[in-house]
């Protein structure tokens, strides 16, 4: 429509200047109607037409620097549709901590966003909130009727989106899941799941920071700093001794003396690493890493792997805890509860499928469905080598043996023969998928958000159709922590 209307603008431009040329060869033509010399019929000729030209270049310049200040390619735009203000407040200090950060950005308020802007950025953020009975903000409507109405293609978009709701309502979240449904129905390809807010909840905003600080690449400051309390290491074990891949860590930690402290499987725990160099100073921004037991095992498991920068320096969180933290030191631990992510909690068939330290998830999963009595579980895993990479591997056969798993398929990428990656063991198994699903069973997948999240869901999506995988979405059967 603007494009539109700037034709029209120029056209009528076009027109005026037309008619101003034939007027002036006109008043040229008869001398009494101006009496003045040639050369300055001429001369004014010229300056009425660079006049008329020189306004709709003008125009045409500041209708694109109002764009390109919005909207510059290298200025990633968190993009805000917002009802009472707070999503606009989110948008201003997501893209003041990322410019901070190194990578710039600014608040773009979604009634500014277009198809075009869609299109020249690689990625973009949103802060979506929902008002009334599940409706879109106001601020979004001309968005709804002009921009995702048209249905554009959006297959090289990257996003991330952060869904402002209430849980007192019924269709909690509801426009920004619409949005998240939109976007991949487009082609766009999401940076991260998208985390629902439930009234401001700072947990679920700490996330969001933690994806954020993802993005960067380098250190961000918590907008406020998780209340930690004063965990112990109480165990340390590599995992993975000669394995092609980085080491992994079990780890243990105990909680500070008194009342074990209550948390579910599927639970968070937020970490403040300390600087190695000055273990006093206060923590680090925090990092997350999923639980890998339940209360009941007396500590909080993790399972984490030793990541190095490019110039060999290990990764600030997992750096401390695989290499720094003295055995019996203080761990700086706080826990999130991660509600989208609790096993079920009746008795249905539960497939859990991940790969390398998003085990840790899916270990405390099948922890909770052992105490509960649920037999029906199967486990679906990928690694490296058989020889090196089988994380709690005698763990696992041990329920395999008892029972508590009834079906334990596991894949090495780097082996030779058989399915390489967890997807491709899922394709194999179609019709003992499809069986599952029609018992009522539910999926979980936790690990990579690269290669294997969006390998096993395309790979879901093309056993069972899109329409399955939605119908699983809204019941609450198909989940995913990835990372």
């Amino acid at each position: 429509m603007t494009d539109l209307r700037a034709l029209a603008g120029n056209l009528a431009v076009g027109v005026l200047l037309l008619a101003a040329a034939l007027a002036l060869a006109a008043w040229q033509a008869q001398p009494w109607a101006w009496t003045a010399p040639a050369p300055a019929r001429l001369a004014a000729a010229i300056v009425l037409v660079a006049c008329y030209a020189g306004a709709v270049v003008l125009a045409v310049h500041r209708r694109r620097a109002r764009r390109t200040a919005a909207v510059a390619t290298d200025v990633m735009p968190v993009v805000h549709a917002s009802q009472t203000g707070f999503a606009l407040q989110l948008a201003e200090r997501t893209a003041e901590a990322l410019t901070r950060a190194g990578l710039p950005a600014r608040p773009l308020a979604i009634a500014d966003l277009d198809a075009a802007t869609l299109a020249e950025h690689p990625r973009l953020l949103f802060i979506a909130a929902t008002t009334g009975e599940g409706d879109a903000p106001d601020t979004a409507a001309a968005f709804l009727q002009r921009v995702m109405a048209a249905a554009p293609s959006l297959a090289p978009l990257q996003y991330g989106l952060l869904a402002l709701g209430d849980r007192s309502y019924a269709e909690f979240c509801a426009f920004g899941r619409q949005l998240d449904h939109w976007l991949q129905q487009q082609g766009a390809t999401p940076l991260f799941d998208r985390i629902d807010v439930d009234d401001g909840d700072p947990g679920a905003l700490r996330h969001w920071q933690h994806h954020l600080r993802q993005l960067t690449g380098g250190e961000m400051a918590d907008w406020e700093a998780p209340a930690y309390a004063a965990w112990t290491l109480r165990a340390r074990r590599l995992l993975n001794p000669g394995s092609a891949g980085g080491p992994c860590f079990h780890l243990e930690l105990a909680p500070p003396p008194g009342a074990m402290p209550q948390w579910e499987a599927g639970d968070i725990a937020e970490i403040g690493p300390r600087d190695p160099a000055d273990p006093q100073a206060p923590p680090l921004p925090h990092r997350e890493y999923s639980i890998a037991s339940l209360p009941a095992d007396g500590a909080v498991h993790l399972l984490v792997r030793l990541q190095r920068h490019p110039d060999g320096r290990p990764g600030a969180g997992s750096g401390w805890l695989c290499d720094y933290a003295p055995i019996g030191g203080r761990i700086d631990l706080r826990l999130r509860s991660n509600p989208g992510f609790h096993p079920p909690a009746d008795d249905r068939p539960l497939l859990l499928i991940g790969n390398g330290t998003g085990l840790a998830g899916l270990r405390a999963l099948l922890k909770a469905r052992v105490a509960a009595g649920h037999r029906r579980n199967w486990l679906l895993f990928g690694e490296r080598h058989a020889a090196h990479d089988a994380f709690h591997g005698d763990e696992l056969e041990v329920w395999r043996s008892q029972g508590w798993i009834e079906r334990l398929d596991r894949v090495w990428s780097r082996d030779l023969g058989g399915p390489r990656y967890v997807q491709d063991r899922l394709r194999e198994c179609a019709p003992e998928l499809r069986a599952w699903v029609e018992d009522g069973a539910a999926v979980y997948v936790c690990g990579s958000l690269t290669g294997m999240a969006p390998g096993v869901d395309a790979t879901l999506r093309g056993i069972l159709g899109d329409a399955e995988i939605a119908a699983m979405l809204a019941e609450g059967r198909y989940r995913r922590d990835v990372y």
